[in-house]
């Protein structure tokens, strides 16, 4: 049985002081400095994210769309070249596998890029549709291969993230200039010699960009990114601030808000669904499902200092009916008073609707809101 696993890029975090916690089976950062400051930082200037631990699958050939179509909820055929769309690996059931980003990077070469603990999940499931799409059309030119092992991803995110990566000193020959880059679009240029992928996509509700490398590229433009941001405020950023601004973006999170147990309507990932699509894997599983009648994804917020957790039970203010369940809480550091997001009861999902949470025996009110909590302004 093998251990959790390092990035390459383990040195840099432990010379930076790193703590460092298990994560879907790799040891990643959890802090460098405190989390508060890590945070504030992406909110005001500017954070860099470790997120090599992510899976990225490569599917090529002129079938790649097809294939894509029927493994995942959204219609990614029809998307333009260098453009990203967030989509869901979904289970014959309609329940959730994983939250994947899909990149178009040719006519026909698309990267998926997937969550660390659900590689093997995801491996699986795009194997085994792209069986059934290779059965219905003999000998046609389809290949998927996980090519995670040979690549690093990091993340710069905050209002100086575009500022940051134009002085950034061997970033080069990018397609398209950063200023003219839109949000969930990609650029291809170089690295230092080496072939780079700068995405604007990212997890923390600014502005930001995600950027793939070789592995053996990775530290040299982790110490490049450091050394251009230093001016600007940036700091390198641990998983606590990265889930704390996520929760205040109201992104779900693998495990918390997403399962095979949730099917996206209840998420409020209803949009991703192409409904309309002849077939792919789910769609009979989502038609099964009982509208209205599943709990639902809410945003709450609280008063004062105590914020509420994952597992924590929710009830009705006036009394005291359980009506859900907390998946994600946390106190915002940029909004000064408790978060969560929760699935409750459709009749108890109104914004505006007062409830309570049971924090260790003690019943705290809490106001239904709808997601996200924070969004930028600039």
């Amino acid at each position: 049985m093998t251990g959790p696993r390092y990035t390459t890029l383990r040195d840099r975090h432990e010379a930076l002081g790193a703590t460092f916690t298990d994560f879907g089976g790799w040891m990643m950062p959890v802090r460098y400095s405190s989390d508060l400051a890590e945070h504030h930082a992406v909110r005001t200037a500017a954070g860099l994210f470790d997120i090599s631990h992510m899976a990225e699958f490569t599917v090529e050939g002129t079938g790649a769309g097809e294939l894509l179509d029927y493994a995942l909820a959204g219609r990614l055929s029809t998307m333009a070249v260098g453009k990203a769309k967030y989509s869901l690996v979904l289970a014959e059931s309609g329940g959730i596998v994983d939250d994947v980003i899909v990149y178009r990077l040719a006519e026909t070469r698309f990267l998926v890029i997937a969550n660390a603990g659900n590689r093997d999940a995801v491996a699986e499931a795009l194997a085994e549709r792209a069986d059934t799409v290779r059965g219905r059309h003999a000998g046609i030119d389809l290949a998927v291969a996980d090519v995670t092992d040979d690549f690093a991803l990091v993340a710069v995110q905050g209002p100086a993230a575009r500022g940051i990566l134009e002085s950034v000193d061997g970033i080069s020959d990018l397609d398209r200039p950063l200023s003219e880059l839109p949000y969930y679009a990609a650029a291809s240029g170089r690295f230092r010699e080496r072939p780079l992928l700068v995405a604007r996509t990212g997890y923390t509700g600014e502005d930001g960009f995600e950027l793939l490398v070789p592995t053996d590229a990775a530290a040299e433009l982790w110490d490049a990114l450091l050394a251009a941001g230093e001016p600007a405020g940036l700091m390198p950023a641990g998983l606590a601030a990265r889930d704390t601004l996520r929760l205040e973006a109201g992104m779900p999170l693998y495990g918390h808000e997403l399962s095979p147990d949730i099917v996206p309507a209840q998420a409020g990932l209803g949009r991703v669904v192409a409904a309309d699509k002849p077939d792919f894997v789910g769609k009979a599983g989502l038609g099964a499902v009982i509208a209205g009648a599943a709990p639902v994804l809410v945003g709450l917020i609280g008063e004062g200092r105590r914020a509420g957790r994952a597992g924590y039970t929710v009830h009705l203010a006036e009394d005291d009916t359980p009506v859900g369940e907390i998946t994600s809480g946390a106190l915002s550091p940029t909004l000064g008073h408790p978060i969560a997001m929760a699935f409750v009861a459709p009749s108890a999902a109104t914004p505006g609707t007062p409830l309570t949470i049971d924090v260790r025996g003690t019943r705290l009110p809490v106001t239904v809101t709808a997601l996200p909590f924070y969004r930028r302004t600039n």
